[in-house]
């Protein structure tokens, strides 16, 4: 068996980066482990089951801090799928996140599209049932 575990987010600062994807995106803080130098180990996920979650790793040169916000180049790289789109919707607009446009009902699900904290594009989706 093989799963995908993690995917990396670069972000500028681990705190702010945690504020952001547990507060205003409702994820949960996994793991922060201090590994010395001045980095740390962030993993947040979306939800309490096991699934892919994101480890932050902070930006440490110019070639990473260039990639934040533009990891896909500007396509939708992130999927968070939520089987109650109007509430998750509504809280995230409550904490700030910026949707690109109203949702939508497509055949596959209800769908928007927001921007995290740095820029990378996301699709919020409730899949069809």
């Amino acid at each position: 068996m093989a799963r995908l575990a993690l995917v990396t987010i670069v972000v500028d600062d681990y705190d702010a980066a945690i504020t952001h994807y547990v507060g205003d995106l409702g994820f949960r803080l996994v793991e922060d482990t201090d590994l010395g130098d001045g980095k740390r180990w962030v993993v947040v996920s979306p939800g309490e089951e096991a699934g892919t979650a994101l480890l932050l790793a902070r930006a440490v040169d110019d070639r990473q801090r260039d990639r934040i916000g533009d990891q896909t180049g500007g396509r939708v790289g992130f999927f968070l799928y939520t089987d109650d789109f109007a509430a998750r919707h509504a809280r995230m607009l409550a904490a700030g996140v910026r949707f690109a446009e109203a949702p939508r009902h497509e055949p596959y699900g209800t769908v928007a599209v927001f921007a995290d904290r740095y820029g990378n594009r996301w699709d919020l989706l409730e899949p069809a049932r």
